[in-house]
């Protein structure tokens, strides 16, 4: 089982919970904790989860897990509402880049993603789930680049796809119909060349006949 997947099992699962995305961490600048504060239990590792709830009204948040080093077990430590999200800044709008800045109401964190990609796909998470859960206080996206909010994107990829596959599925009908058109057209044809070829051979015997 990933990382992620113990995740949404053992943090969000059994609050009815499920997680959408989730990215890989470290601090670009380092805080000074008190050894307290970590509970003296060394390095971790630490992943900014988006998560909503399944009982409705729906009711997104991210939240900060980490796991200890030498342990299987993942720890929820904090947590903000999504309309809490202020700002997310993509710090550079013109190449792939793993650093982002998270700004809340009452805090403001510097990351680096294990990866861009990861950071990247995190992002057009977030982006389409702020669009879908928030209705108002929105929060700004910044120095991002435009697959991540754009048409680019994984979300607006996979509805291109299927609107592309209807067009085809359209398009495929539509033809169908044109043949199915233009054989009705000619068995129309066949049937009155039939039909007159009918009554001048009956003329003609008519005729013989008289």
């Amino acid at each position: 089982m990933s990382a992620k997947s113990a995740i949404n099992k053992e943090i969000f699962a059994p609050n009815d919970e499920r997680m959408l995305g989730a990215v890989q961490v470290k601090r670009r600048t380092k805080k000074k904790i008190p050894f307290l504060a970590t509970g003296g239990q060394g390095e971790y590792l630490t992943y900014i989860c988006l998560s909503v709830t399944n009982k409705k009204p729906a009711q997104a948040s991210i939240t900060k897990v980490k796991q200890f080093e030498g342990s299987t077990s993942f720890i929820r430590r904090s947590q903000w509402m999504l309309e809490q999200l202020r700002q997310v800044n993509g710090i550079d709008p013109h190449r792939d880049s793993p650093e982002f800045d998270l700004l809340f109401e009452n805090a403001f964190d510097q990351w680096v993603a294990s990866t861009a990609s990861e950071k990247c796909t995190f992002f057009q998470i977030l982006h389409h789930t702020c669009q879908r859960y928030l209705t108002d206080k929105k929060p700004e996206f910044i120095n991002c680049q435009s697959k991540i909010i754009g048409g680019n994107s994984i979300l607006h990829t996979a509805a291109d796809s299927v609107t592309s596959a209807v067009q085809k599925a359209s398009q495929a009908l539509n033809e169908r119909g044109d043949r199915l058109g233009r054989a009705e057209e000619k068995t129309e044809d066949m049937k009155n060349s039939a039909q007159q070829f009918a009554e001048t051979a009956h003329k003609l015997a008519m005729k013989h006949k008289c």
